[in-house]
């Protein structure tokens, strides 16, 4: 039986587990996916923390690539990208010894296709909140293409699905009513898409509140609907917080924790070097 572990992404959590050597078959059913991400009885963190927000494996790589996601939603739904899994999959890797062959940044493959990871900074005690230490993950996220607008706001496709609507006060914002509503919407049939709530500190910082489909309620964070907040600014013609010739970039204030998104637009449409950066811990 392998090992089960807990890793957290800006609040966004996981249960996690080393797939290289031994039958983690089990874990691929809905069945068991949703058993141990229930909040109530599921898989029990060290810190009493109960469920997740999903499931992560890390299997074996091959010349390529160091190690090959694979990620479910917790009720057993998969096939696509989840942001703060990368970055906690990648501090995953480094705790279990992999060493990345292209020089300290893992390649890796997900649904959604290759990515890379890379360790910029590692606590070992960050207090009491972190008594695991965490890592800063700087993770390479998909080039997006499919962008467009949809209902009163954005629909941005960063590996997933999502759809963002920019609010005065996205701290006000009743997301499980607004988010479902999104979620569900028939613009968006039949796969639906995750709803992200958007306001724009007088600092430039972005407040995001999300609505995970496949979580069905909203979660601490989410990597992929923060960068399709970050482009959707973009597009919006908010000035970003930095910005150069090697492109742009985004501070983001989720529920509990600050991150970061890079890009840069691509003059023929689309952006490419797209990066999300934040924190990623074990809960141990």
């Amino acid at each position: 039986m392998p090992e089960l572990h807990k890793y957290s992404g800006a609040g966004n959590d996981f249960v996690v587990l080393d797939g290289r050597k031994e039958d983690v078959s089990e874990f691929r059913t809905p069945e068991r996916i949703a058993a141990l991400c229930d909040r109530k009885s599921g898989f029990s963190a060290a810190d009493g923390r109960i469920g997740a927000d999903g499931l992560m494996i890390l299997n074996a790589g091959d010349a390529e690539y160091d190690f090959r996601m694979e990620y479910y939603n917790s009720d057993g739904s998969g096939g696509m990208m989840c942001g703060n899994g990368g970055r906690c999959i990648v501090a995953f890797a480094d705790e279990l010894g992999l060493v990345p062959r292209a020089g300290g940044v893992f390649r890796f493959l997900a649904a959604d296709g290759p990515h890379t990871g890379e360790i910029l900074r590692q606590a070992q005690d960050d207090g009491a909140r972190f008594p695991g230490g965490r890592k800063t993950v700087r993770l390479r996220m998909i080039d997006v293409k499919v962008f467009h607008p949809a209902l009163d706001g954005w629909f941005v496709d960063t590996g997933t699905r999502h759809f963002v609507r920019f609010v005065p006060d996205a701290e006000a914002v009743d997301v499980e009513t607004e988010g479902r509503r999104a979620r569900w919407d028939p613009v968006f049939a039949p796969v639906g898409a995750n709803a992200n709530f958007v306001s724009v500190d007088p600092d430039g910082t972005l407040r995001v509140r999300t609505f995970e489909k496949g979580v069905e309620g909203e979660t601490l964070a989410c990597g992929t609907g923060i960068t399709a907040a970050a482009i959707a600014t973009y597009l919006n013609s908010t000035t970003p917080a930095h910005a150069s010739a090697a492109g742009v970039a985004y501070n983001i204030q989720a529920r509990i924790d600050r991150l970061a998104v890079e890009f840069r637009p691509v003059p023929d449409g689309g952006f490419s070097d797209v990066y999300l950066i934040g924190p990623a811990e074990e809960i141990r």
